[in-house]
């Protein structure tokens, strides 16, 4: 049986942490930041984890990451 391809788009955007959670940057950080507000900005630092209802649906496209 052929290897499973793994998704272009997913690979580059989450990352499958030790304990197997995926982590994603978060959205709406990336230009036209001048008008929001600081607090909105400093909160959007960092990177997340994946939601429990989506992290399944993440995993299938990532096959040899979990």
């Amino acid at each position: 049986m052929p290897k499973m391809k793994t998704h272009s788009g997913a690979k580059k955007r989450f990352k499958v942490t030790a304990k197997g959670h995926v982590k994603h940057k978060q959205a709406h950080k990336s230009h036209l930041l001048s008008h929001e507000a600081t607090k909105r900005k400093r909160r959007l630092r960092g990177s997340k984890i994946v939601s429990q209802a989506q992290e399944k649906q993440v995993k299938s496209l990532l096959p040899y990451k979990h």
